[in-house]
């Protein structure tokens, strides 16, 4: 098969490789017939994630078809369309049955596209498949349910809900891409008086208005904290999320925060980012940190079968799978190319 496979920081090639086969009773072999890039991929490839080493094949978001299942396995079977979720769950350990599955201790978390082959390939094998995939719901599409797989649920459990957004607050989200916009819509659905999103893309913020910002700021050219002051009598935001994953940005989501408010990085950090704890402190700030665990993934199912949520609307280019190095290029080229969410397909 042919699969995206990393070379060192800034080097990947879709090179053939060998078809992964059955390891452990409890795999799937999955034939992937959608998947799409991840800004932590692009993290990757900066270098910012060390345990990824030469040869691993990337990604760990994917729809597909079962084709192959280990004896273990009880509820996936072979024809089954499926979500793969960029987080695997042995379903046995302790942090599995507080259903903290990032934290998986037997070889679980998110292991896919890093400590074990990833999905932007032709197939992948998924590991404790009864418990680390979803099957899809009737009449939902390939691409609707692939933003599933990690920014929906990675937005609303690391921004929503460890900021603890509650009616009637004032949230900011710094940085306007795929997962900042999914922070703006699960901010939506607790009702938030004023949704603030801050980036540098004009393109960006033109997006975070369609999904659901009601104040956007361009922070090349004016001062956050300015628009944020008028909104909240001059105390700063309820609750400021942190979706880019460098240090200016997480000084920025501190700074526009409110006394006894909340700071939820979302962000994936590759260097050491400056925490003024000499400031925060005495002002009752909360810093919240984390890796999705996708524990609201059924519940965002939900919603997507109900038609209580678009999540198709992420999805601005389309790939054949050949294409992976353009896709790449069209993603890593956002601020000039509009990408969102691309999404490949054999």
């Amino acid at each position: 098969m042919r699969a995206v496979v990393y070379h060192g920081p800034g080097r990947k090639a879709w090179e053939e490789v060998p078809d992964p086969t059955l390891q452990d009773d409890t795999d799937a072999i999955v034939r992937v017939d959608a998947v799409t890039i991840c800004g932590t991929d692009l993290h990757i490839l900066k270098g910012d994630v060390p345990a990824v080493t030469d040869g691993r094949i990337l990604g760990h978001e994917a729809v597909g078809t079962v084709q192959q299942v280990g004896p273990g396995v009880r509820d996936v079977q072979v024809g089954d369309k499926v979500l793969v979720s960029c987080i695997s769950s042995c379903g046995t350990c302790r942090y599995c049955r507080q259903g903290a599955y990032g934290q998986c201790l037997n070889g679980g978390g998110w292991i896919l596209g890093h400590k074990i082959d990833g999905t932007q390939a032709e197939y992948v094998r998924v590991p404790f498949a009864d418990t680390s995939t979803y099957k899809a719901p009737e009449g939902v599409g390939d691409e609707q349910l692939l933003m599933l797989a990690d920014i929906l649920p990675t937005g609303f459990e690391v921004g929503v809900l460890n900021g603890r957004v509650q009616p009637g607050d004032v949230v900011v989200v710094v940085g306007a891409g795929p997962i900042g916009l999914a922070a703006i819509t699960g901010a939506r659905l607790y009702s938030p008086s004023h949704v603030v999103a801050v980036d540098l893309a004009d393109s960006r913020l033109e997006a975070a208005k369609a999904f659901g910002a009601d104040v956007t700021v361009n922070n090349g050219r004016e001062d956050p904290w300015e628009v944020v002051a008028g909104l909240t009598d001059g105390l700063g935001a309820d609750v400021a999320m942190e979706a880019v994953g460098v240090p200016p940005t997480f000084e920025l989501a501190a700074r526009l925060i409110r006394p006894g408010g909340r700071v939820a990085n979302i962000g994936v950090h590759g260097e050491p980012v400056a925490l003024h704890l000499e400031e925060l402190w005495i002002r009752n700030v909360t810093v919240t940190t984390g890796l999705v665990d996708t524990y609201s993934t059924p519940m965002l199912l939900r919603l997507l079968a109900g038609h209580q949520l678009d999540a198709g609307r992420f999805v601005t280019h389309r790939f054949a799978m050949d294409e992976f190095m353009e896709a790449y290029d069209t993603f890593e080229r956002a601020g000039d190319t509009g990408a969102l969410k691309v999404v490949l397909t054999p």
